[in-house]
């Protein structure tokens, strides 16, 4: 089937592909609604070293790296993201879905603290809240490992809290999934119907009624009725046609 052929079909059975794109077109509509557009809010900050490891360096934190630091921000962007701190960044009013983690292709103990919600104006502030809990979480962490306040890591922020970003490419999948599946339907019904049609359209044996084989030339039935007549030393037989025209006397 080439594509004549499908246009020819398409065009032909639009009663049943017409409804099909007006449920397709109703399905985007509802997917356009149900799915709502989502922003995010993202910082970045890194670790530093502690002042008294900066003493060499006079007191410059950025001279002074070392890698422990990297693995130090592994373990604060697990413990962030663990049940507990949830609890409490949900406490303290941060919404929707929030992730910390290393920054990727970071040179150094970046992460980036990031959230994301339906509503921008909660998204930020709940990332600044985010951010803020991240430096108390390590104060905290090293607090329990009774750690001097002079050789504590510190946390300076980079890149603060952003304004909230539409992030649409969830809701251009699902919209393009929608139309794709409605149309692919519609198509399907079409040739359904145009198969079941050719189908029932068939031409099967049929015998012409009476009316039609007089209209083609008023005979009815030909045969040929054998008839054998014994005759005197011959032994023979011979065969006779009778023919009955139609409308004739019997």
């Amino acid at each position: 089937m080439d594509l004549a052929e499908i246009w020819r079909v398409m065009c032909r059975r639009w009663y049943v592909l017409l409804p099909g794109l007006l449920l397709t077109a109703a399905l985007i509509a509802g997917v356009y609604v149900l799915v709502p557009v989502e922003y995010r809010s993202q910082s970045t900050v890194t670790l530093l070293n502690s002042k008294k490891a900066t003493v060499a360096f006079d007191g410059n934190p950025f001279l002074s790296t070392q890698a422990s630091l990297t693995g130090m921000a592994d373990g604060l962007a697990r413990n962030l993201n663990s049940d507990d701190s949830r609890a409490d960044l949900k406490a303290q009013g941060v919404t929707g879905e929030y992730e910390a983690k290393i920054a990727d292709n970071a040179q150094g103990p970046f992460m980036w603290l990031s959230v994301t919600g339906t509503e921008p104006a909660a998204v930020l502030k709940s990332d600044q809240v985010f951010t803020a809990y991240a430096e108390k979480r390590l104060q905290e962490f090293q607090a329990q490992q009774s750690v001097t306040p002079e050789a504590m890591i510190r946390m300076a922020t980079i890149v603060p809290p952003q304004k909230p970003e539409a992030q649409t490419k969830t809701r251009l999948q699902y919209l393009i999934m929608a139309g794709a599946l409605g149309f692919v339907l519609s198509l399907v019904a079409t040739f359904f119907v145009e198969a079941r049609r050719r189908r029932s359209g068939k031409p099967g044996r049929h015998r012409p009624a009476p009316a039609e084989t007089a209209a083609l030339g008023g005979t009815e039935s030909e045969a040929a009725v054998p008839d054998t007549a014994d005759t005197a030393g011959s032994g023979t037989s011979t065969s006779r046609t009778v023919r009955a025209s139609a409308g004739s006397s019997p």
